[in-house]
């Protein structure tokens, strides 16, 4: 007996094999839309996801006996329901990437190749979860709210739709706000969705909420967990089984049925940008979301992306301002060391400014905690041989291979590669090889040398690898059983480190003068992120000076620095975007990048000039500006040359009608250049 029933499915296919439609498949039984499958693709079985569209091939064009049967259904799982779908088809057609890639991409990888073990956990998990009610109590006694904190609450409860920003200091109570907004949804029986910009924020956030809620009110999800866990968590969520979701970027396509508020902490972070596969933007996501939904988003940070700040100033977003640190802890005095001025040794200024010595020698008899910024991991950039000149550069990448001495060994940030220090330098032999700047790793070594009997610390992303590593060293310094703290940019993102009383920031300069135009935006949020860690605590009996943060800089005139000394996001924001505004940057314009890899650069810059020609040919291309190929600031990486090409347009709908007409001639020409490794579309990149 022939299948009866012809089904659009999209099906799981990379963004090379130009499948980014739905495809018509056979089947003996009608499914419904959101019905998880498995179907043939050639000569494999791929995932796929019954579609609502009519398949792009259909009727006509395929007869009964040509049309592939569905291989397999995955029974116990209910369908994916409509607002999902709408979700990831949004989110493909806008990034310009297949509709079954990112719907697979956005399901837990468990999900992605079923198979009968899974059908049978779902089936056990169906029959142990029935009829579960989140838990909707709170645990705890909350902390009385102060005037901002009611203020910034009553205009997010007052709101049944749009996006409010929450802009407050850090120390202020943001968490706590989002606390009570999470309560008061799920105290009306719905659920709500909480975005946390990286995993190592994760287990503190978890901790909070469930204090407040119950463990057994909350999902987590993000790529910490094993696989089995990871699906129990979606699974909870998207039978209504929890009440809170609290997870990393991918989380914001979690299937939530009774979804009522959306919540995106540290909105101004980079890492809720995916930078491979479909480069979407989480945060975006989860404002289209709320908007699709009509459910209120909350975007939460002390220093706010530009594009959301500009919003609010035009009165596109609420502005709920947070100005005060609870309890009235002041907010740490920030004091800058121009470097320029202190003696040098040998032409080396000292590690640490003399005053900055003093500051933490105090804080170690003062019993009260240090943390030290410096946003570069390892021991030194580079190995230099002084006899010849060599460099330790990688094999693989234009970058340099970083000095790593605690493991002596010489390893590329890029593409992973290390290798055993030489015992003498591979061009000329001489076995007097220096290391020149510094990383954390000789940070921590200097500092040892400089603060006998300190107990220091150092967290990044060398020492914090390992399941539960960072739990452990964070939980030692919440312990009191760490004096100074190094790290990198990971300690500065959420901590409440409550008995920090001294930040410094040891060489943030590099920032200030680089190609890229949202590095002072990245710079300014990264030290105030860091100013924030001290003082956190009121402590009217401290012994100690007051909180502060020192910076030791070769530019003490920046404008950037006057108002990072000033706690003045509102300067800084005005200054950035009037000169975005001048220049015709974000979020005065719309960007797009087409990228292309190979392994010789003029295979890479051919296939991007083919591609600018047959854009610039297409009538879509009339308000969009098409700019000259150009290597990436790293050009090559793991073997592979980089080349790029921007699009730049004011609107935003004229970008996105001329990538649509573009994307069937990008397909086309990569079939004639064949030693192109890939490419791909970056919309609304983060680095141009």
């Amino acid at each position: 007996m022939s299948p009866a029933h012809r089904l659009a499915v999209a099906v799981d296919a990379p963004q090379h094999s130009a499948i980014g439609v739905p495809l018509t498949y056979a089947s003996e039984h009608a499914l419904a839309p959101g019905t998880l499958v498995q179907v043939p693709l050639g000569r494999r079985l791929v995932g796929g996801v019954v579609w609502d569209e009519p398949a792009a091939d259909s009727a006509e064009s395929l007869t009964e006996d040509r049309l592939r049967p569905v291989a397999g259904v995955v029974d116990g799982l209910p369908p994916l329901d409509a607002p999902w779908r709408a979700l990831v088809a949004f989110c493909a057609s806008y990034y310009q990437r297949g509709l079954g890639e990112v719907a697979m991409a956005a399901l837990p990888p468990l999900l992605r190749q079923p198979d009968d073990t899974l059908v049978r956990r779902l089936q056990r998990w169906s029959l142990k979860g029935a009829g579960r009610v989140p838990a909707a109590g709170v645990a705890d006694e909350p902390p009385p709210l102060n005037e901002e904190q009611r203020h910034a609450l009553a205009l997010i409860a007052s709101a049944s739709q749009g996006t409010t920003l929450l802009h407050g200091v850090t120390g202020s109570g943001k968490t706590e706000v989002y606390l009570r907004a999470v309560q008061q949804v799920i105290a009306s029986g719905r659920q709500a969705l909480v975005l946390v910009p990286e995993i190592n924020l994760t287990p503190q956030l978890e901790g909070r909420f469930a204090s407040r809620f119950g463990a057994r009110a909350i999902a987590s999800l993000h790529s910490g967990l094993t696989p089995v866990q990871r699906l129990q968590a979606w699974w909870q969520a998207q039978r209504g089984e929890v009440a809170i979701v609290l997870g990393t970027r991918l989380a914001v396509f979690t299937p939530l049925p009774r979804l009522g508020l959306i919540v995106v902490d540290e909105e101004h972070d980079p890492s809720f940008k995916q930078q491979d596969g479909a480069r979407y933007s989480a945060r975006d996501l989860a404002i289209w979301r709320g908007a699709q939904l009509q459910v209120p988003v909350v975007l939460g940070s002390a220093t706010p992306s530009l594009e959301s700040w500009q919003r609010a100033q035009q009165g596109r977003y609420r502005l709920a301002s947070m100005r005060h640190r609870v309890g009235d802890a002041p907010m740490p005095q920030v004091r800058l060391i121009d470097m320029g001025r202190l003696p040098q040794r040998q032409g080396q200024p000292p590690v640490l400014a003399p005053v900055l010595l003093e500051a933490l020698q105090a804080n170690l008899v003062a019993g009260e905690q240090s943390l030290l910024l410096l946003n570069r991991r390892g021991y030194a950039p580079v190995l230099h041989c002084a006899a010849c000149g060599w460099k330790s550069d990688c094999p693989h990448c234009s970058a340099w291979r970083v000095f790593h001495k605690v493991d002596r060994t010489l390893r590329c940030h890029h593409c992973g590669v290390a290798d055993r220090v030489p015992r003498g330098c591979p061009d000329c032999g001489n076995l007097d090889l220096a290391p020149i700047g510094r990383g954390t790793e000789k940070l921590e070594e200097q500092l040892g040398e400089l603060l006998p009997g300190a107990r220091i610390a150092r967290i990044d992303a060398d020492t914090s690898r390992g399941q539960g590593v960072l739990v452990q060293q964070l939980a030692a310094v919440h312990a009191g059983e760490v004096d100074v703290l190094v790290g990198t940019q990971m300690v500065t993102k959420g901590h409440d480190f409550r008995n920090v009383t001294l930040v410094a920031a040891v060489n943030p300069d590099g920032a200030l003068f680089t190609s890229d135009f949202r590095a002072p935006e990245r710079l300014f949020a990264m030290l105030m992120q860091a100013a924030g860690r001290a003082g956190r605590a009121a402590r009217p009996d401290a012994v100690g000076a007051p909180s502060r943060m020192w910076v030791q800089t070769w530019h003490p005139q920046h404008p950037l620095y006057a108002a990072l000394v000033a706690h003045d996001f509102e300067r800084f924001a005005a200054t950035q975007l009037e000169e975005r505004r001048v220049g015709g940057l974000p979020p005065f314009s719309h960007l797009a990048l087409l990228r292309a890899d190979a392994v010789e650069p003029e295979v890479a810059m051919a296939f991007l000039q083919d591609a600018q020609a047959a854009a610039a040919a297409l009538p879509e291309a009339g308000p969009v500006t098409l700019y000259p190929v150009v290597p990436l600031p790293v050009q090559r990486v793991a073997g592979l040359e980089r080349q790029q090409m921007l699009l730049e347009s004011p609107s935003r709908a004229a970008l996105q009608r001329l990538l649509t007409a573009w994307m069937p001639a990008l397909h086309a020409l990569r079939s004639h250049h064949r030693r192109l490794k890939r490419w791909a579309i970056d919309v609304d990149p983060l680095a141009v």
